[in-house]
């Protein structure tokens, strides 16, 4: 008996050990979670894709979900609700800072960019970041709480909110203060000038070269100049507007709660052509791609006009807003979380990948990589495949694009589809998956 006693914790000792030997260590089971999420490469080939890089931005995934995700033509940046931020280069893909700003879990707005500062706004401060080491620079006490992101130049910052203020700041003027260390004291030194409208700021600011546009709930959309609080023109709607603006080449595209979109001189404020009715409420962001702009009413599909006239070009169902595009394509989401891939001449769709796990897309109508993000932080960069396509195509600053070579193709192109008759007017019935073109007079 006693010999027994001796030989079982020795025995409980072994089986200890093997099991030990043979759970997997956390490392290698996170790579695993992670590989499971992750897009495969033989999905990604089977539409002409490659994954480019992927990260994990820091946060702590049992009680941060990632907040905001903005992305411009250097980095990325990924804000958790606790208010750590990540940053990532681009194009490589390599984690190059991360910081904690303001109290922890404050409210905060998406970061802003510009040629090298990043700024968010949290809580009632402003924050300043060198956009490529990430040192923080300077921060502000701001005199009223954002009502939404802020907008930035290479001088100037601007951001409205809750009172139906506007405010304009010298970026250089409070650089000085801050090295001064007089910021906390004299800040308000740094404020250029304010300007308040009947009710709250509800959209970003929009900068040009000359003027600040924006909205504001008492159905006005306002121009400002910039380097003072002039009003260079007011135009009233008969109801508000529903979603953030849209500058491209001098036109605003502004959506409105009475379901109509528009289109404006960001100088002057007159109409380039006639509303365009989509017949649903339009929540999200007009985005503009070349001579196309794309909406995404509610429950109203998707609907592809030109920016010279404002006419229908074509219309899809079941799309419910943009992640991307190129020269071709149009990558877009559906009602679950696809990624449905468009094409961008009639809206046929070209493929369908089912990654409901990323349920944070960035709209990226900078430049046409995707980038996709889990609720975690898990961060994945997609481009399409081949050598034209290892350099990316900026939608909003061709100039960035490098000169290449042209080579004649190695084999011919493929005939086109024969483009799709036109359907009749009024929208497509449920389930219907077929693009729609207006009827030609």
């Amino acid at each position: 008996m006693p010999q027994s006693r001796s030989i079982c914790p020795l025995l409980a000792l072994s089986l200890a050990l093997s099991l030990g030997t043979l759970a997997p260590s956390p490392a290698s089971a996170q790579q695993g979670i992670r590989g499971q999420v992750l897009p495969t490469h033989t999905m990604l080939r089977r539409h002409g894709l490659v994954r480019m890089w992927w990260g994990q931005a820091r946060l702590d995934p049992s009680r941060d979900v990632v907040a905001h995700m903005v992305v411009d033509e250097d980095i990325v940046v990924m804000q958790a609700t606790s208010g750590t931020v990540t940053a990532f280069d681009n194009e490589s893909g390599r984690r190059i800072w991360s910081a904690q700003l303001g109290p922890r879990d404050a409210p905060s707005q998406p970061a802003v960019t510009n040629r090298d500062f990043a700024f968010i706004a949290a809580a009632r401060k402003l924050y300043c970041l060198d956009k490529f080491s990430g040192e923080l620079l300077w921060e502000l006490k701001l005199p009223r709480t954002p009502s939404t992101s802020p907008a930035v130049s290479e001088d100037q910052i601007f951001y409205g909110s809750h009172d139906g203020s506007i405010f304009a700041f010298d970026l250089n003027r409070i650089r000085e203060l801050y090295l001064k260390n007089e910021l906390t004291k004299w800040g308000f030194l740094a404020r250029q000038w304010r300007y308040k409208t009947g009710k709250q700021i509800t959209t970003p600011p929009i900068v040009t070269d000359r003027v600040v546009n924006f909205a504001s709930l008492d159905n006005s959309l306002y121009s400002i100049t910039a380097g003072s609080p002039r009003l260079q023109w007011q135009s009233e709607t008969d109801s508000p507007v529903s979603a953030p603006i849209t500058y491209q080449a001098g036109f605003l595209y502004i959506a409105c709660e009475d379901f109509n979109l528009y289109c404006l001189n960001a100088e002057n404020g007159n109409a380039r052509w006639q509303p365009f009715p989509s017949g649903f409420p339009i929540r999200r962001t007009p985005r503009v791609i070349g001579q196309q702009v794309f909406i995404f009413p509610n429950s109203g599909g998707l609907f592809a006009l030109s920016t010279l006239t404002g006419k229908r070009t074509w219309w899809r169902h079941g799309i419910t807003d943009y992640v991307g595009a190129s020269h071709q394509r149009l990558y877009t989401t559906d009602h679950v979380g696809n990624i449905v891939i468009l094409r961008r001449k009639d809206g046929a769709v070209l493929g369908t990948m089912p990654l409901r796990q990323f349920g944070v897309k960035f709209p990226n109508n900078r430049t046409d990589r995707l980038f996709l993000a889990t609720n975690s932080g898990l961060l994945v960069a997609i481009r399409e495949a081949g050598a034209d396509r290892e350099f990316p195509t900026y939608h909003q600053n061709p100039d960035l694009s490098p000169i290449l070579p042209e080579f004649a193709p190695e084999t011919p192109e493929p005939a086109a589809v024969p483009a799709q008759p036109a359907a009749p007017a009024g929208a497509a019935a449920a389930g219907d998956n077929r693009a729609t073109t207006p009827a030609k007079n």
